[in-house]
């Protein structure tokens, strides 16, 4: 197959959780014989045409220079080109700001849109960007061939709003095998003697939430909060607990390395998150045989099942904080691991990319 991935700013992975799969799905896919494309921002750390069998395709993104419409004007650009290469198979990998352009795919080849999560949800925009982005959601649904859910909760929420069907693949994570505690000295923190929430600092992560629980509860347990804080929203959190001394904020913290075994060490992983699908960040904390206490929700329950605690208010952060351990609690961390291992690894999800792309082929082949 001739494949296009559309919609990152481009690979090796520079910026999230897109871009992560497109690495490495790309490399996969081009390992096992396929002819892949990843469009890259013109701008990218990587300007090499080749990387790993994968070409790369550069197209130019305005976005450093006027923000936010540049991400529509870069889809665009990347959509143009595609229409000259003959792709089997286009991959839109969310639909936010290239929905638009939909008409402009390439008739002959199948477009597959990951329809990631429910971006018209995020309390950061405006009610006039939330219904643009509504829009866009119903276009991408209407416009696509074949739809991707990473979540049993996005796969039910687009059969009931929109009718649509779609295929459910989850996102994935590589199990964490390298404790080393000397790292805990760089932070100042002990073995299962520390707390963490890790997230964009975004009202509907909860963050506020966890933190208000935390300075309710009995426990001096030192909590991390890790996520760029250099926001209106950040700095608001930051005044607001700033006389509580086991609330430290740390900023963003990119080495895999440390976040590893920050994860592997603590003692209790919130995880606050509300809009979308499965996220990155709460199967890495799988992986790193994190004890999990996440926002109770069908997005996140649907992932950790019966293995984690559940929160919904201030209260039950306090209760949790006053009273869980994680010793305590080592099955739900080893069930946790194992579903990574079993479910949500890399592996299986590419092998099921593929399998989907060879199915959608065969239907249109047939239909003809």
């Amino acid at each position: 197959m001739k494949i296009g991935i559309l919609g990152t700013r481009g690979i090796p992975n520079h910026y999230g959780g897109f871009e992560q799969f497109a690495e490495y799905f790309a490399i996969y896919a081009a390992s096992h014989g396929h002819d892949v494309y990843v469009y890259n921002s013109h701008n990218h750390p990587c300007q090499e045409k080749v990387f790993n069998n994968v070409h790369l395709v550069h197209c130019f993104d305005p976005e450093y220079k006027i923000g936010t419409v540049g991400q529509f004007i870069y889809d665009l650009n990347c959509i143009i080109d595609a229409r000259k290469r003959n792709f089997d198979i286009i991959l839109q990998l969310g639909y936010t700001s290239s929905s638009v352009w939909y008409s402009l795919h390439p008739q002959k080849s199948i477009v597959i849109t990951n329809m990631d999560g429910l971006e018209w949800k995020r309390t950061k925009y405006s009610k006039t960007v939330q219904k643009a982005l509504q829009f866009a959601e119903r276009l991408a649904v209407k416009k696509s061939d074949y739809l991707i859910s990473d979540s049993l909760g996005i796969q039910k929420y687009l059969k009931e709003k929109h009718n649509a069907e779609s295929s459910y693949i989850a996102y994935g994570a590589h199990n964490f095998t390298k404790p080393n505690s000397e790292i805990l000295k760089l932070y100042n923190v002990e073995a299962e003697n520390f707390n963490m929430i890790m997230a964009r600092f975004e009202p509907e992560n909860n963050i506020e939430m966890v933190l208000e629980g935390v300075s309710k509860s009995s426990s001096n347990t030192p909590i991390l909060v890790i996520g760029n804080h250099n926001t209106k929203y950040g700095i608001y959190l930051k005044e607001k607990f700033s006389n509580y001394e086991n609330i430290r904020f740390l900023g963003a913290v990119y080495n895999l390395e440390h976040l590893d075994n920050l994860r592997y060490y603590s003692n209790l992983y919130f995880h606050g998150h509300t809009v979308g699908g499965t996220n990155p960040s709460l199967l890495e904390a799988m992986a790193s045989k994190a004890l999990i206490i996440a926002h109770n929700n069908e997005f996140n329950k649907g992932v950790l099942l019966e293995n984690a605690y559940y929160f919904s208010s201030p209260e039950e952060v306090k209760k949790i904080s006053n009273s869980i351990k994680k010793s305590n609690n080592l099955q739900f961390v080893e069930n946790n691991y194992a579903a990574i291992a079993s479910t949500f690894n890399w592996e299986k999800i590419n092998e099921e990319y593929l399998q989907l792309f060879k199915q959608c082929l065969e239907r249109n082949f047939r239909r003809k």
